[in-house]
């Protein structure tokens, strides 16, 4: 019960600040290119990365990993973005925006797992 606590704790916070970010950031961007989503996907990423690397304990885990690393990431905005920029043809914002999601947040991933070994 405390575990499943830890992960609606977290995933509260996660989500809201993931909300606070990417409509700050996309407000900003005047392209077209979903920028808040890219950034807390990576931002997510990374943070993931050094938290699995840190050997937590199973409580942090699930607060910090699963709860609010779960909610502050976003695959499936980042898949509905996708589709809108495909339907609105605007494919020079598509294809680096899924190079740098993928590509990104697999290098983020490991580079937070290296700093969270340390």
């Amino acid at each position: 019960m405390m575990t499943a606590l830890l992960i609606a704790l977290g995933g509260f916070l996660g989500a809201i600040a993931r909300y606070v970010l990417s409509t700050w950031m996309n407000q900003k961007s005047t392209t077209g290119f979903p920028i808040g989503t890219l950034c807390v996907n990576l931002v997510g990423s990374f943070l993931l990365g050094i938290l699995v690397g840190n050997g937590m304990t199973s409580g942090v885990y699930s607060f910090l990993g699963v709860g609010f690393m779960g909610a502050f990431t976003t695959f499936s905005t980042f898949k509905l973005e996708n589709i809108h920029l495909h339907e609105k043809k605007m494919h020079t914002v598509l294809f680096p925006y899924l190079a740098f999601s993928y590509i990104g947040g697999i290098v983020l991933a490991f580079i937070g797992m290296l700093v969270g070994a340390l």
